[in-house]
C-alpha cells in the first residue's frame, strides 16, 4: 500500500491540514461545528463548500459513525455566496 503523502490541505480557506484535523477528532472532537470551533475549518469564504465532505468522511472513517448519522454542522445566511450589492439593495426590487 503507498504510503500517504504529508500536508494534505483539506480546508483551503483557513489552511486547515489532515493531520491536524485527525489529531483533534482523536481528541474527541467527533462533529463539524466541533472542528469549526477548535479549527475555524468551514469558515472561510468557500463557508465549507471545499472541505465540510471531506471532513464529514473523515469524522466517520476515525469514529466508524456512518456518515449519515454525523451532524453536517450549522449555516448561517447566506447559505449560497451573494454579490454584495444585492444584500445591500435588499434583494432584487
Amino acid at each position: 500500500m503507498p504510503e500517504e503523502p504529508q500536508n494534505i490541505v483539506v480546508c483551503r480557506c483557513e489552511e486547515v491540514e489532515l493531520e491536524e484535523i485527525r489529531e483533534w477528532i482523536d481528541k474527541g472532537y467527533d462533529t463539524f461545528d466541533e472542528l469549526k470551533r477548535v479549527l475555524r475549518v468551514g469558515m472561510g469564504p468557500c463557508q465549507g463548500r471545499g472541505c465540510r465532505d471531506i471532513i464529514l468522511r473523515e469524522i466517520s472513517r476515525r469514529t466508524g459513525t456512518p456518515i449519515a448519522e454525523i451532524p453536517c454542522g450549522t449555516f448561517r445566511p447566506p447559505v449560497k455566496a451573494i454579490k454584495v450589492k444585492v444584500a445591500a439593495k435588499g434583494g432584487d426590487r
